[in-house]
């Protein structure tokens, strides 16, 4: 039976018996802060459970999709353990019980398969349940199962809690039998191989108060509204009504093995059990790769990008696992455009949405194998050295500040660092690579908060607040206002007064002054003080509620307690009011041509112009820019109306208001609307109609990063004033060409092409001056202890593969029979490089093309015994280089 089918027949055996078939809630547990992703199919009910909402309905049937990522080291190493996998589940919340949740598994499950059930053999299938659950014990004796296959079983086993106060109880599992030859006799706790759970009933019955450990919670009693929360792992599931022995042979898995194995040229051996086969070995990879692969489908289809944190760390580690096990068992080409497709395939028939999207799926996962290549060439090499001169040094450990710089320069992950270190037999110093790691973070938050606060002490501010509350900001519907100055704060503290030529910060009671968020700059201005002005230059919000106004005193004395007049810049709030609300027409715009994946990932609105980072895998075809610019401004002539109001976030969702993921909100939140175009949450200022923006022009779109692109784009006066200066060069490039404005481009184009193709011509030139002496120098080899040894210069400034082609070339017009060493120099930006080539004839004689390299470098540069290259050292040391390897071969 196919998984799909199982999953079928689960959701219709509940709903056929009052169930509500509730969709599987996204991986991402974005409603929970303490998850990274859903592991569980009872996560989205949790609330109902736990009381804290009243359920819609009063009983339930899901398949929730589900990671765990603690068994991420584990994957491969068994043929149970996987980061993504499914669970059926069913929900009783204060409806039916055990009297209720035990008949309709038992009949689901060995129910006959004409009629809709699974068909198991009853006399297979084993039920345990807890210690003193005498109820469930005669439960199960009523449908039919004799008193010795019900097994009683302690705490360990059977009896479930969230590991904090709440809801627990009893459960009662089911285990099927899969015969003799998969172990002993005896049930469930004789042999947990032979005999498989694939069903857990969890009956919460009792609440737990706080106790001194998790294990020790007290019982307080009989919960009021008793709650069903069952769970049937659907992998194993499928491997029993499959006839395999593993989730690895399940046919929403088994597939991409098996084109991995295709890839790779290996076999996939293991026939079952825990642990994989001692004689196939390359079993471990091969499930990294189905298991990695499946699960980065599913995480990509469910909106997670990879990135450097959180969720997006999760699956670009995993990606790079599955890749990296790829090549390591002899695949060198990229991998997951031969797998993803497979994966997709095998998911798909219960997910049809993966292949819906799966263009945008296989961008972010094809560009990310891309880049990590990149990543690991250049990462490997280096980490090798690290490795060797660790060795070398008789160190046990590779040091941790190694580690952090092959991480934070080269973009290495520690995981690949500590496994590939673990296969050379060494160890990798984590302590203190996560000692270097927090140091960097701690500096990126300082740096962070320097900036709100300005190097001053929070508790400074966070006393004024505690002193007056939350100042108000009047800013949407005023410009200017009178309002007294609550404090005024320098260098961390209070002071009475400010003096002409002071700089300091001015708490308000009231201010119009919009401080810095959401991407929008904040206000500048001026506020009078009794005889004294201060100029402001930044407004913050250094801790929450307390905005404040950093000035310089350009005239008098400022005192606080007195009365001031505050007035903004007008026209810096017009134009900042401009691009706030041009970003939000871009927003929604791209979304309009690129899908609703294409979400803010941050923003700059200052005076003028704008810059928008969104998610998207790939680029942005120009077409598509110019199609999105075009847009919004035909949204500006239309002249649409926009309107800011408060609302609740339900409601907010309910009419589409677009939130920006990882923002947090209260239950209250404002809404700006530009006409019914866009829709946003949004606490900034904005024009009061999209006319006002005059126009949009788009400067350019580029990669900020993996996924992530940038578009910068001008509003109003900017924009015009950017179209007249091009208006402008373009006339004058028409003068320069004698070409009308509108041939300008192709002329342009016309001289470049020529401009490279001289380059190419002088190239050439260059590389026959080089090489034109290659015969000449191989007849002047010098004898050296019966080698035929050339040292010699290239010409100056001559290119890096010139040089290498120079020494092949002089080697190859070396009688091969004779032994022959080719050492090349070049000086170029006043560094000294060299290139040697040794024939098969001297690598007979014991020498190797790397280690004269070495010789010459005190250990460093690299290549292969035949052709092997170095560099760095000053210019002037190029003759001292080609004696080096003279030397070394007189010393062999």
């Amino acid at each position: 039976m196919k998984t799909a089918e199982i999953k079928r027949r689960y959701l219709a055996h509940f709903e056929a018996n009052g169930h509500a078939v509730v969709p599987s809630a996204p991986l991402p547990a974005i409603s929970d802060p303490n998850l990274l992703f859903v592991n569980a199919g009872m996560v989205q009910f949790v609330p109902y459970f736990l009381g804290q909402q009243t359920p819609p309905y009063t009983r339930a049937v899901s398949v929730q999709k589900c990671i765990r990522t603690p068994d991420i080291d584990e994957v491969g190493k068994t043929s149970r353990h996987g980061t993504f996998f499914q669970m059926n589940g069913n929900f009783s919340f204060g409806d039916y019980f055990k009297e209720g949740a035990i008949p309709l598994a038992w009949e689901l499950v060995t129910n006959p398969v004409e009629s809709g059930g699974f068909g198991l053999d009853p006399e297979r299938v084993w039920p345990t349940v807890y210690l003193d659950d005498d109820e469930a014990f005669q439960i199960w004796r009523s449908v039919g199962v004799p008193s010795e296959r019900i097994v009683r079983r302690g705490k360990a086993d059977n009896f479930w809690s969230m590991g904090i106060p709440g809801p627990c109880g009893p459960c009662s599992e089911l285990f099927y039998d899969r015969g003799p030859e998969y172990g002993r006799e005896g049930g469930p706790a004789v042999d947990e191989d032979r005999y498989m759970e694939f069903w857990n009933l969890v009956f919460m019955q009792y609440e737990r108060g706080q106790g001194t450990g998790k294990e020790n919670f007290p019982i307080l009693g009989d919960l009021p509204a008793k709650n069903i929360d069952t769970g049937m792992g659907l992998e194993r599931m499928a491997s029993i009504l499959q006839g395999v022995d593993n989730l690895y042979e399940i046919d929403e898995v088994r597939p991409i093995l098996d084109r991995a194995a295709e890839l790779t040229g290996k076999r996939y051996g293991a026939r079952s059990g825990q642990v994989a086969s001692e004689s196939h070995p390359d079993d471990v990879r091969l499930r990294v790769i189905a298991d990695h692969v499946r699960t980065a489908l599913m995480l990509i289809g469910d909106g997670v990008t990879p990135s450097n944190e959180g969720r997006g760390y999760v699956l670009r580690r995993i990606m790079r696992r599955a890749i990296r096990a790829v090549r390591l068992l002899g695949w060198q080409d990229r991998a997951l455009p031969e797998l993803l497709p497979v994966a997709r395939d095998c998911m798909s028939p219960s997910y049809p949405e993966l292949a819906e999207e799966f263009d945008r799926i296989s961008q972010y996962a094809y560009a990310e194998e891309d880049a990590f290549l990149t990543t690991l060439r250049a990462g490997t090499t280096i980490l090798d050295t690290a490795i060797a001169e660790t060795k070398s040094a008789g160190k046990p450990a590779l040091s941790g500040d190694k580690a952090f710089q092959l991480h934070d320069t080269y973009g290495f992950p520690i995981d690949l660092t500590l496994e590939i270190a673990a296969e050379q037999g060494l160890q990798v110093d984590a302590e203190g690579f996560r000692r270097l790691m927090a140091d960097q973070r701690n500096r990126a938050k300082a740096d962070a908060q320097a900036r709100k606060t300005g190097h001053t002490d929070v508790s400074a501010y966070r006393a004024v607040l505690d002193d007056g509350g939350a100042v108000e900001f009047t800013g949407y519907t005023e410009l200017n206002r009178e309002s007294r100055v609550r404090a005024l704060l320098s260098g961390g503290a209070a002071v009475g007064a400010a003096v002409e030529g002071d700089t300091v910060e001015l708490v308000l009671d009231t201010t119009p002054f919009y401080a810095e968020g959401g991407g929008q700059q904040p206000d500048q201005g001026l506020i009078t003080v009794g005889g004294g002005q201060v100029e402001v230059f930044d407004v913050q919000q250094p801790v929450p509620g307390l905005i404040v106004h950093r000035a310089k005193v350009v005239r008098g004395e400022v005192r606080a307690g007195e009365t001031g007049y505050a007035e903004i810049d007008v026209t810096r709030r017009r134009a900042i009011s401009r691009s706030h609300t041009a970003t939000h027409l871009v927003h929604q715009t791209m979304r309009n041509f690129l899908g609703e994946s294409a979400t803010q990932a941050g923003s700059l609105n200052a005076p003028g112009r704008l810059r928008f980072d969104f998610n998207t895998p790939t680029g942005v075809a120009p077409s598509v820019l110019h199609d999105v610019e075009q847009q919004v401004n035909e949204v500006l002539l239309a002249d649409l109306e926009v309107h800011a109001f408060i609302t609740t976030q339900e409601e907010a969702r309910r009419i589409g208001a677009m939130a920006l993921f990882g923002e947090k909100y209260g239950e209250r939140v404002r809404v700006v609307e530009v006409g019914d175009y866009a829709r946003e949450l949004c606490g900034g200022t904005h024009v009061a109609r999209s006319a006002q923006l005059g126009l949009v022009k788009i400067l350019s779109e580029a990669s900020v990063g993996s996924g992530v692109r940038r578009i910068e784009a001008l509003v109003g006066m900017d924009a015009f004033g950017f179209l007249a200066r091009e208006h402008l060069l373009v006339s004058r490039l028409a003068e320069l060409f004698r070409v009308p404005g509108d041939q300008v481009a192709d002329r342009v184009e016309q001289t470049v092409t020529q401009l490279r193709d001289a380059e190419k011509e002088l190239e050439k030139l260059r590389a026959q001056l080089v090489l034109g002496g290659a015969a000449a120098l191989a007849g002047q080899a010098k004898d050296v202890r019966g080698v035929a040894y050339v040292g010699t210069e290239a010409p100056e400034g001559a290119a890096g593969n010139d040089v290498r082609t120079l020494a092949q070339e002089i080697r190859g017009k070396i009688d091969p029979v004779r032994p022959a060493v080719v050492a090349v120099a070049a000086r170029a930006g006043g560094k000294a490089s060299l290139v040697v080539a040794v024939n098969a004839a001297a690598r007979s004689r014991g020498l190797a093309a790397n280690d004269l390299v070495k010789a010459a470098f005190s250990g460093r540069g690299g290549g292969s015994p035949e052709l092997a290259q170095g560099g760095g050292l000053p210019a002037a040391e190029a003759p001292k280089l080609l004696a080096t390897v003279e030397q070394a071969i007189a010393d062999a």
